[in-house]
């Protein structure tokens, strides 16, 4: 099976994904700057802002790293207002360009990558122009976390225009939850404005697991991006109420199911076989009926 390093394997995404990926069969290392709290693969400590360090991470460290079929970058600074702006965007969009330039050196070409939802308008407070919302419409970073993942995407096409046989592959990822974020779901759904940040996504780690191995195996060439959320939404309200309520004038489908994502994953499912396996709901206990 392909050997694969995964940028950011220690963090929620990155402990999920290397789970999923050797019980299927592959060899993976985690390459990233926390050591992770527990090891299921080799690990090394990386700071991908340096190229140097990048580089020689994808070509050879001892019998740890060699032979790298595939990359999965997953390392960033994860969400925005945890650092001062600039070291968000220097962090993340250099990161980025190390991965995708020192994969391309290697010849390495597949190579999926997080992107995020914050590209397409988030938190809303100019209201979105349709629900669900797809990968249609062009981005509209609001932060400077947003506006490196959105110009990693754009670095992205113009890596596969210099080299047509490159895969690289942005997933656009929901809020990530674990299993134990679950108990949290009962104190915001009172209150349609408290997650209304991300049209009331989000997205369990091991689907989100599952959508990078289904991009690694996808016979695709070029830059592609992908909404990746989890089928439902984080609300027991449905969807016409609660659009109602926070965003009166914006265009909702008529078709869309009452907890059905207002985070498209039509693309996701017709091109990558994508379907999620997990929800909330099966965590939390329904409402009582009076």
């Amino acid at each position: 099976m392909p050997r694969v390093v995964v940028t950011g394997g220690s963090g929620k995404a990155g402990r999920a994904c290397i789970a999923d990926l050797l019980d299927h069969g592959y060899h993976v290392v985690n390459i990233d700057r926390a050591p992770p709290a527990q090891s299921r693969c080799p690990f090394v400590l990386v700071d991908l802002t340096d190229f140097g360090q990048t580089i020689a991470a994808l070509s050879a460290i001892d019998e740890r790293v060699s032979g790298v079929d595939a990359v999965v970058h997953l390392a960033a600074i994860p969400a925005p207002g945890l650092y001062p702006n600039a070291v968000t965007f220097h962090n993340n969009i250099l990161s980025t360009y190390h991965i995708f330039e020192a994969a391309r050196q290697r010849g390495i070409t597949n190579v999926v990558w997080a992107s995020s939802e914050t590209v397409l308008g988030l938190p809303f407070d100019e209201p979105p122009p349709y629900a669900p919302l797809d990968e249609v419409y062009p981005g509209r970073p609001e932060s400077a976390y947003a506006l490196s993942k959105l110009l990693g995407e754009e670095m992205a096409k113009q890596f596969c225009r210099w080299n047509p046989a490159l895969k690289l592959i942005g997933l656009r990822f929901s809020n990530i939850m674990e299993p134990s974020d679950y108990a949290h779901f009962a104190a915001f759904q009172d209150d349609a404005i408290q997650r209304k940040w991300n049209l009331w996504g989000y997205i369990d780690a091991r689907d989100a697991a599952q959508a990078i191995r289904k991009a690694l195996e996808a016979p695709l060439t070029g830059a592609e991006v992908f909404i990746i959320a989890n089928a439902d939404t984080v609300m027991q309200r449905p969807n016409a109420e609660l659009m109602a309520a926070v965003f009166p004038a914006v265009p909702l489908d008529a078709g869309i199911g009452p907890n059905q994502t207002l985070l498209s994953i039509e693309k996701a499912r017709r091109v990558l076989g994508y379907q999620p396996q997990y929800t909330w709901r099966d965590h939390v206990p329904a409402p009582r009926k009076e």
